[in-house]
């Protein structure tokens, strides 16, 4: 069974009413619900018909679909309803269908022939990890990982923020900083960005007016909420915009300064194969520490990237983040 459009929202709705015991569903009030959830998607679908539906549950009940425990009862008012037998199933929890794990394989090899190409380095990552992570190879033992976070919230925003960039939606959102009270932000998204593994939204904050604000995924509380407001555009370049700083923060009204720094002899090599910055360049010295110099505007995430090098690494310039980094590490041994 192929993927024809809007099946996997259909599924995903059906998932969602199989569940729900609060409420009985006949087969036209599941067409209700798997229409409005398509609708939504596509505002120009008109949905599916009873037929298609009841095959839809079909494929779901089948050994090739999701095994699910789609039982028929006959309700108090006479008509049959539809829920799980078993409470806790979902098809989101169950492992990959024969068709699911085809159309992945399918999905990677395609992925795979971007391999080699600059712009499509994350592909040498997440090819080899969708085949170990789903047996794709026929492997039983996993051998690969990446660093993740489980418990990171934010990751449910990103597609509604994706489809909101793409379709040029305003949005709302409850957005609560540390130690700050929560306040609502109509926002023109622009750019998603990933930094240590956090996301942040960059775009249009209408209050402030500023082009250029950046929301961290995690501190967004509720549902996104599109509004009919008309999308402002925008012509900035962000791949350079994030050039010259490390991590996420930029301050528009700093100037490019050259970070001039020492690391030790042990913390060289590693240094020289993964660089702090694309514009680093070295010098090796006569005692085999490593000078390095960077050129990026000074921001948080470099005063943290500095110190998590811990004694390995002494600031030369420029002296305001000598002077930073210095009180920054007494401080810290105020606390020891």
């Amino acid at each position: 069974m192929f993927t024809t459009k809007h099946q996997i929202v259909r599924y995903n709705k059906l998932d969602r009413c199989f569940q729900n015991l609060g409420k009985e569903y006949s087969i036209d009030d599941l067409l209700d619900a798997v229409n409005e959830s398509i609708i939504e998607f596509d505002s120009k679908s008109s949905g599916v018909e009873i037929r298609t539906l009841r095959k839809d549950i079909s494929f779901m009940r089948s050994e090739s679909g999701y095994n699910a425990p789609i039982e028929t009862i006959k309700g108090s008012n006479g008509i049959n309803y539809y829920r799980y037998s078993d409470k806790s199933f979902s098809i989101n929890s169950s492992p990959l269908n024969d068709t699911e794990a085809q159309q992945l394989k399918n999905a990677v090899s395609i992925l795979q022939r971007f391999e080699g190409s600059p712009e499509f380095e994350w592909v040498n990552e997440i090819a080899p990890l969708l085949n170990d992570k789903f047996g794709l190879k026929n492997q039983d033992q996993k051998v690969m990982s990446l660093e993740s976070n489980i418990d990171y919230k934010g990751y449910k925003h990103i597609t509604p923020l994706f489809n909101a960039i793409i379709n040029k939606s305003v949005i709302k959102v409850k957005y609560e900083p540390f130690n700050t009270p929560e306040y609502t932000v109509t926002f023109h998204p622009y750019f998603l960005k990933q930094y240590n593994n956090r996301w942040f939204v960059f775009g249009y904050n209408e209050f402030n007016q500023n082009q250029h604000w950046n929301l961290a995924l995690d501190r967004i509380n509720g549902d996104i909420e599109k509004t009919n407001e008309k999308y402002r555009e925008d012509t900035t370049d962000w791949v350079d915009f994030f050039d010259d700083i490390i991590g996420v923060s930029k301050d528009l009204n700093k100037q490019l300064e050259e970070v001039k720094l020492i690391f030790s002899k042990e913390q060289a090599p590693y240094i020289d194969t993964k660089p702090l910055h694309w514009s680093q360049k070295t010098k090796l010295l006569e005692d085999g520490s490593l000078e390095v110099r960077i050129k990026v505007m000074l921001n948080y995430e470099l005063e943290m990237r500095i110190l998590s090098f811990g004694e390995k690494v002494k600031v030369i310039a420029p002296e305001d983040l000598v002077t930073t980094i210095s009180n920054r590490i007494k401080l810290l041994k105020e606390r020891y």
